[in-house]
């Protein structure tokens, strides 16, 4: 957002950079005059062609490089660190000359060049604590990086389109990577599936490095986790670099913490898209699905622990999970192979019966199977009467009361687009915006400022209806609930039941004890109401785990609550808000969540904060007697 403490106008980066003269001075200015001629983030094919032409003078590549490297690195003249200012350029006042170098950077290539485009462009999008907020400049390299050379650019657009902070940041490294698919006739999907780097990892999803009696190995070692570890002449792990490294080896150790630190990135960014294809209806030709998905070094740690279907030469899919190089069903029989041309789809419960979830999610739990996204547990949400009869909107998840600093960062984490709330420009009416079926659908959720006390940075907001939109073209056409794909409908749903639940004040567990009454009402409500879809999908995996803890004999699930026997009373446990009551007045006993509570070793089936949290306050509950915090046994003793 805008600061208003901002600097005055005169920021900006250094524009005359410290160049080595490899390029004659009139050269130089035939490809200075050639570049200011761009008036646009993408240009024709004409300009395209003559600077190509232009870079093949000695020289002229390395001009543009340094250029570009200089203006990543050079400090921001008059403008205090972790400030927004607007209307400040890369270059003095000159847009042209901007975007024409970033462009010639891109289609000169080069790693080093990779990386300095992305530095700049960040600079430009504010996705640095130094930076200037120019959005045509940063559009220009956003459409640049599209056209680079290599997977290295795709991977840096998609860690952009987390970091940039500017509006429609994201739209610009969409339209970016479309254009790039487009000139390679295939689809955005397949372009971003094939230009996963693998960084250098071997099949197994790692490599290693020799330093004398030293060997440092980076690996993948699950879907969520990429590590860096050294072995020493005697064979023992260390997670900390050895002092002879460090002293011996500091410039491969600082190469091999960034190449970490990117492999990390990547997995990342592919557990995001590969969940983003539970909305879609896509397939694969089971040898391209092999190439892709499964054999790829990183794309593979995501890919062996979800549950795929297959088509058989009977027309009927099965579903199985690539083992140690065998498709493993439910039953964990191994699956015939199936021909090189055979169909692969990604597993969504909502094609399933209700058994085959249940076995699936038996299979995923006896077998520790840690998964990246929620797959066997994943929610699914079906069109009620309510929203047939209101036809064009949903109001399953209105009326809620949540903490919109972190509804609106939570949007930006699921990949929602949205406006901000307060009184300015489009700030009236929230419209948050999630794309699905690889941008095919939009579901749309409406939010307003429920704080009166702060018109302009609201700490509360409600939420109102969920409406559809479909893709025609460049526009969106108002589409009735029921012409929804059911997958796009439940995976839109899904997300929003995650805002509501993780932002509403109901999840604090501290409301009551602080004398405001004006949504009371709604806070007790929400959080002893009836169970959520995301909610029901938690009561499952209790009903899994409990029995492998130690106070499965003082635990049960009733309805809508864990009920755990403590020594002193018994508990009951919302497992929507992990809200507590105690028997036998119902008297509510809050518990603030800590750090240091965790369930401890405890096989989780699929990354939950409210799972662990109710997990860690049954674990403290069931050893009531245990308890040495003051203010939890004054509740428990009825002293409040």
């Amino acid at each position: 957002m805008p600061n208003d403490n901002a600097p005055q106008d005169g920021a900006s980066l250094d524009a005359a950079p410290p160049l080595a003269d490899t390029l004659p001075l009139a050269d130089a200015k035939a490809l200075d005059a050639h570049l200011t001629r761009l008036q646009a983030p993408r240009p024709g094919r004409r300009w395209r062609d003559r600077t190509l032409e232009l870079l093949q003078i000695p020289g002229a590549r390395d001009h543009v490089r340094r250029q570009v490297r200089h203006w990543a690195a050079a400090p921001v003249a008059g403008l205090e660190r972790g400030h927004v200012h607007h209307g400040d350029v890369l270059m003095g006042d000159d847009h042209a000359a901007g975007r024409g170098y970033l462009w010639a950077a891109a289609l000169a290539g080069g790693e080093d060049t990779l990386g300095d485009l992305v530095a700049v462009v960040r600079r430009l999008g504010y996705a640095t604590d130094e930076g200037i907020w120019d959005i045509a400049l940063a559009n220009a390299g956003i459409n640049a990086l599209g056209a680079f050379p290599g997977p290295g650019a795709l991977d840096a657009l998609r860690g952009l389109e987390r970091e940039l902070r500017y509006p429609g940041a994201r739209k610009q490294v969409q339209n970016a990577i479309e254009a790039a698919a487009g000139r390679q006739g295939i689809t955005p999907g397949q372009l971003l599936e094939r230009a996963v780097p693998d960084h250098g990892l071997g099949a197994s999803g790692s490599l290693a490095r020799e330093f004398g009696e030293h060997q440092a190995v980076l690996e993948i070692a699950d879907p969520m986790t990429a590590r860096l570890i050294y072995v020493g002449s005697e064979g023992r792990a260390l997670r900390t670099v050895p002092a002879a490294l460090k002293a011996g080896h500091p410039e491969q150790i600082r190469e091999l913490k960034a190449l970490a630190k990117a492999v990390r990135g990547t997995l990342a960014a592919e557990r995001a898209r590969v969940e983003g294809l539970m909305s879609a209806d896509r397939s694969w030709p089971y040898a391209e699905w092999c190439r892709y998905y499964r054999d790829h070094p990183v794309t593979g740690a995501i890919a062996r622990n979800l549950i795929w279907e297959f088509e058989g030469a009977d027309g009927v899919w099965r579903a199985a999970t690539p083992g140690d190089g065998v498709l493993v069903t439910v039953g964990g029989d191994a699956l015939s192979v199936p021909a090189a041309g055979a169909r692969v789809r990604l597993w969504h419960p909502l094609r399933a019966t209700a058994p085959q979830v249940r076995a699936w999610r038996a299979f995923v739990t006896d077998n520790e199977m840690r998964q990246p996204f929620k797959q066997a547990f994943r929610e699914i949400y079906l069109l009620t009467p309510a929203e047939e009869a209101t036809a064009a909107y949903s109001n399953r998840f209105a009326a809620h009361v949540v903490r919109y600093p972190r509804l609106y960062a939570l949007f930006k984490a699921r990949g929602w687009r949205s406006n901000f709330l307060g009184r300015h420009h489009d700030g009236l009416e929230g419209r948050a915006k999630g794309t699905f079926a690889e941008g095919a659908w939009q579901a749309v959720l409406f939010h307003e400022n429920a704080d009166e006390e702060a018109p302009h940075r609201p700490e509360y907001a409600t939420t109102d209806q969920v409406r559809f939109e479909r893709r025609e073209g460049s526009r969106w056409r108002a589409t009735p609930v029921a012409e929804v794909p059911q997958v796009v409908f439940s995976e839109a749903m899904r997300d929003v039941d995650l805002f509501v639940g993780v932002t509403s004040i109901a999840a604090d567990p501290e409301w009551s004890d602080r004398g405001e009454d004006r949504y009371e009402a709604y806070w007790r409500r929400a959080t002893f109401g009836d169970l959520t879809a995301n909610a029901e999908v938690r009561r499952d995996a209790l009903a899994r785990i409990l029995p492998r803890t130690r106070i499965a004999g003082r635990c049960s699930i009733e309805g809508r609550y864990l009920v755990v026997r403590g020594d002193l009373r018994t508990y009951k446990i919302h497992l929507g808000s992990a809200g507590i009551l105690m028997e036998p007045d119902d008297a509510y006993l809050c518990i603030v969540p800590s750090a240091r509570r965790s369930p401890g070793r405890v096989f989780l089936p699929f990354e939950d904060e409210r799972l662990s949290l109710i997990l860690s306050k049954a674990l403290l509950l069931a050893a009531d007697s245990t308890i040495t915090d003051e203010t939890i046994i004054r509740q428990i003793k009825g002293d409040r």
